[in-house]
């Protein structure tokens, strides 16, 4: 191969990308790149990828890492199987469409939206900016409203997402509890860390809260904000006071989304203190770019004894 036909070319790697997944343990994808792509001498550094060799063969490994990047920020996966199939035909494995898919979660799980009243809050998402999820435990409105936040970062359609709790205590203190305040706090927020820990590989998700792109915190940190280029999501709403929700929806900046979850039947707020949430259904009730959608008992999807216990304390309140 003569010196003078060679030619240099840097590709950069999505910052999204988890680089772990893409080169493998030990670096064993990138090993297997090389060696299935003998006539080019590939240099990989974190985020780059420097490939020299003739000027068609690096362009066609371009189009490839292309393909293979893509199909790691889609279904978080990268098996061997794909990267030789890919370097036998120079283009994307076939991939499966799955119904009602939101996106893939770690290992290539996916996520999709299983029930009508899941289905109808992606449908909503796409075309209102507020949407009220309301219902019962166990629905998934919280866990569909945190999958769309993190495929809308994914798709670079949003610069952060925004996750937030009203800090109330059942029966505590916050003052009492040990710790700092990020310790106190913390218990509060752990359901929204979860799921985020279904949708995302660990250290990613660290690595996105260490540069603030995901930021959870207790609502109270939400004054004096405005949330531009993102997806807010308010959980637990039901246990605001009508001043913080308030505070909180006019939050709201540009090109930003917010969803509202909160189930009516367990507030723990003061029998004196009218709940937030439903002061605010009440008030903002038929204002066009805003969506209600009522989860119920057939929308449950824990464990099978959870919707018989949601029937039996409605029975007997009713």
């Amino acid at each position: 191969m003569a010196e003078d036909n060679l030619i240099e070319k840097e590709f950069k790697l999505d910052s999204n990308l988890n680089q772990t997944l893409f080169y493998g343990v030990n670096n064993k994808n990138l090993c297997l790149l090389k060696n299935l792509n003998p006539n080019l001498q590939i240099v990989a550094r974190g985020n780059s990828i420097k490939i020299k060799g003739e000027e068609g063969l690096v362009n066609q490994f371009i189009s490839s890492i292309k393909s293979i990047e893509h199909h790691c920020l889609k279904n978080n996966t990268l098996e061997e199987s794909f990267l030789i199939e890919l370097a036998k035909n120079t283009q994307d494995a076939p991939c499966k469409a799955e119904k009602n898919l939101v996106l893939y979660g770690i290992n290539g799980r996916s996520i999709v939206a299983r029930t009508p009243n899941q289905q109808k809050l992606v449908a909503a998402f796409d075309k209102n900016d507020l949407i009220f999820a309301i219902g019962p435990a166990g629905t998934g409105k919280t866990y569909t409203a945190i999958a769309l936040a993190v495929r809308a970062l994914k798709n670079k359609e949003i610069r952060k997402i925004i996750l937030s709790r009203p800090a109330v205590e059942a029966g505590e203190k916050l003052g009492f509890l040990p710790g700092d305040m990020k310790e106190k706090i913390d218990p509060y927020l752990q359901p929204l860390y979860d799921a985020l820990q279904d949708m995302l590989p660990a250290e990613k998700l660290k690595e996105l809260i260490e540069r603030g792109i995901i930021q959870i915190a207790p609502l109270a940190f939400m004054r004096g904000r405005t949330l531009s280029d993102a997806v807010v999501i308010l959980d637990e709403a039901q246990n605001t006071s009508v001043h913080q929700i308030k505070m909180f929806l006019t939050r709201m900046g540009l090109n930003s989304k917010m969803i509202v979850t909160g189930d009516m039947t367990q507030i723990d707020l003061p029998s004196s203190q009218k709940s937030g949430l439903k002061d605010a259904l009440e008030v903002l009730q038929n204002i066009k770019g805003i969506e209600k959608i009522e989860f119920g008992q057939q929308d449950i999807i824990r464990h099978k004894l959870v919707q018989r216990i949601v029937e039996a304390y409605e029975k007997r309140e009713a």
